[in-house]
């Protein structure tokens, strides 16, 4: 079970498809072991990079099956359950959880719009899901336009035990992570794991405000894992040479619209997946998109190689 300690990098997973649309089960196998390679303590499946709501209720289940079954115990699945009504809700979770998932991740709906619709509408999913599921509060602004203080996220906490973790997607949002972290320092407020998005821009100062750890998809995973593993041995210089590294790719990446577009592109070229395809409705990519990609990708790859030689 997913528990308030969880840290490292839960590498938020695509669902790939084939060029035809259908759920590429081979690739999903690849994917889950190349994450797995490049050191993910943890994947999350079926969230907003995971073009759930393009997916069948049969479909997400039979994914989530697949990859807890590829995972076979290794590490944490984490599953997005958010859905329009609570009975969605409920059947995923629990379907997902009897087969082995370690916990769930549920995003507000854009309709709330103050504190106490926040608070009741995390307390009505518990109810839905049950108190004996871990979760994990969805905490994304930018697309759900629910903005959720520290004041709000700390009533949740304490309210639910079952509460073990918030990925942080604020943005701005390194405050965010100091204040609660001051909060349950100071014994206001109960820790939990928080584990940060957005692509990973701004994944080594959220460290250095007391993240433990990334949970997002930029398409480089072993980035993450080091810049993670370098912050938490306090070597501050290299983690953020490391991240420098790749921050161009990571700052395309996080283009509104077309970045999960860039980032499926960039694991078929890696071989991790098969094929780019998203499903309908979604961006292709142009041709001086996919050059601008291809050149990144070369500087990334020979700055590994320089570093391997010296």
């Amino acid at each position: 079970m997913l528990t308030a300690s969880a840290a490292g990098v839960y590498v938020i997973c695509p669902t790939p498809f084939e060029a035809d649309g259908r759920v590429d089960v081979a690739s999903t196998d690849r994917m889950v072991e190349a994450f797995l390679k490049a050191g993910a303590t943890g994947l999350t499946i079926l969230g907003i990079m995971g073009e759930a709501p393009k997916l069948t209720g049969e479909e997400s289940f039979a994914f989530a099956q697949q990859v807890i079954r590829t995972v076979a115990g290794r590490v944490p699945v984490i599953v997005g359950v958010s859905a329009a009504g609570f009975a969605a809700m409920s059947g995923l979770a629990r379907r997902v959880m009897d087969a082995g998932a370690s916990g769930v991740m549920i995003a507000p709906p854009s309709s709330l719009k103050t504190d106490d619709q926040i608070v009741t509408y995390y307390a009505d999913a518990v109810e839905a899901i049950g108190a004996d599921i871990p979760f994990v509060i969805q905490d994304y602004p930018l697309t759900t336009s629910v903005v959720m203080t520290p004041k709000v996220i700390m009533r949740i906490i304490d309210s639910h035990a079952s509460c073990v973790m918030l990925k942080h997607e604020d943005w701005p949002g390194l405050d965010k992570i100091t204040t609660l972290r001051r909060a349950s320092d100071a014994g206001q407020t109960r820790r939990v794991s928080i584990l940060c998005g957005n692509g990973g821009l701004f994944l080594p100062f959220e460290m250095e405000r007391g993240a433990d750890g990334a949970m997002t998809g930029y398409a480089y995973p072993e980035m993450l894992a080091g810049v993670v593993n370098l912050s938490r041995q306090g070597r501050r210089e290299e983690a953020h040479d490391l991240f420098d590294r790749h921050l161009p790719l990571v700052r395309y990446e996080t283009q509104p619209g077309v970045g999960l577009a860039v980032r499926k592109y960039v694991l078929m070229r890696r071989g991790i997946i098969g094929s780019d395809t998203l499903r309908k409705p979604g961006p292709k990519l142009t041709l001086e998109t996919v050059a601008d990609v291809d050149w990144m990708m070369a500087r990334i790859e020979r700055g590994a190689r320089a570093d391997k030689a010296a």
